[in-house]
């Protein structure tokens, strides 16, 4: 039975640890090869969106694995592998946007807002801990007509 189960979660999980890149794709030099699938994690797929270009199986997925693989033996490093593709289409390949720019703007937002949200929040805990009760008293007539009313005469 515990065979039985081995199999079965090795027969599930089997899909799930394959990857888009054809055996054509494979480069002889396992450096090169550890960096051009370091560099496929980082680049989306513009068809897919929500997959890097090693795992989709889109045309253009694989057309732009090629392309990082070719510029990789012609000696360009990972940094301008990555420029070359953001040159031909956008920073929106990029799963890490640059923080530059626009892009600037994206970066701070979030923590801006969170750090604007704990400012309102602190005046707004403070200022409801600043509640006093009021202080108006009654006049020595209210007070004799509240104990009529009371009926503590």
């Amino acid at each position: 039975m515990r065979q039985f189960i081995s199999v079965l979660l090795l027969l599930v999980t089997l899909p799930f640890a394959a990857m888009a890149v054809q055996p054509d794709e494979v480069l002889g030099d396992p450096a090169l090869e550890a960096r051009a699938r370091g560099i496929s994690q980082k680049l989306r797929c513009p068809v897919c969106q929500g997959e890097n270009i090693d795992e989709s199986n889109a045309a253009i997925s694989r057309d732009l694995r090629l392309y990082v693989r070719e510029r990789l033996v012609a000696g360009d490093d990972d940094e301008e592998v990555i420029d070359a593709v953001v040159d031909r289409f956008g920073e929106f390949v990029l799963f890490e946007p640059r923080a530059r720019g626009g892009n600037l703007l994206l970066w701070l937002a979030g923590p801006i807002m969170a750090i604007l949200a704990l400012i309102v929040a602190w005046r707004f805990i403070r200022s409801r801990s600043m509640v006093t009760q009021p202080t108006t008293r009654l006049s020595d007539e209210e007070q004799a007509r509240l104990k009529q009313i009371m009926g503590e005469d």
